[in-house]
Formats: C-alpha cells, sequence, structure tokens
C-alpha cells in the first residue's frame, strides 16, 4: 500500500471535515489499514456516513475499494479496520 497517498487520502478527507470529525491513520498492514475519526458528530444520524466518505475519498486518491471489516465505537468517535478488496489501478 502506498503510504504517501494514503496521507494524501486522509488530508483531503480532514480538509473538508476538520474540526467536526477528524481522522488519522492507526495502524497500516499489507492489505489493511486502521483509521480513528474523532469529533462532534452525531452519534444517531449520519455516524457511519463519515467512515463510507473516507472509501470514496480512498477509492478517488488510491485506485482501491475497500470494505470495513470492523467499527470499534470510542466515546470521542470510533476506530475503524478497512480491508483493501480490489486494485483498480494498481496502487500498492
Amino acid at each position: 500500500m502506498d503510504n504517501q497517498k494514503l496521507e494524501v487520502a486522509i488530508e483531503e478527507f480532514n480538509k473538508y471535515r476538520d474540526p467536526l470529525i477528524v481522522g488519522r491513520l492507526i495502524e497500516i498492514g499489507e492489505e489493511s489499514f486502521t483509521m480513528e475519526f474523532t469529533g462532534h458528530f452525531c452519534r444517531t444520524c449520519g455516524f457511519y456516513d463519515y467512515f463510507e466518505d473516507f472509501q470514496y475519498e480512498i477509492l478517488d486518491t488510491m485506485g482501491l475499494s475497500t470494505e470495513m471489516k470492523e467499527i470499534d465505537e470510542l466515546p470521542e468517535g470510533a476506530r475503524v479496520v478497512y480491508s483493501i478488496t480490489d486494485l483498480e489501478q494498481g496502487s500498492t
């Protein structure tokens, strides 16, 4: 996985959502990575929309399709594990 492109995707995501929501990379593996999202977003409506929005940012920036494998809700947000499901443009 291209760490630089992943950092660009995170920067783009945060550019439009900070200070409401901020995403940061926690862990990266060969075929998955973990993000932590914190902020003041609504838990009753649209809570998961931010995590899905990040999937679109990864697709646009890196050409990677991802799947949310695990979502751990935290008092200040959530930790989300994404797995890579498709290498559309060979961006590894």
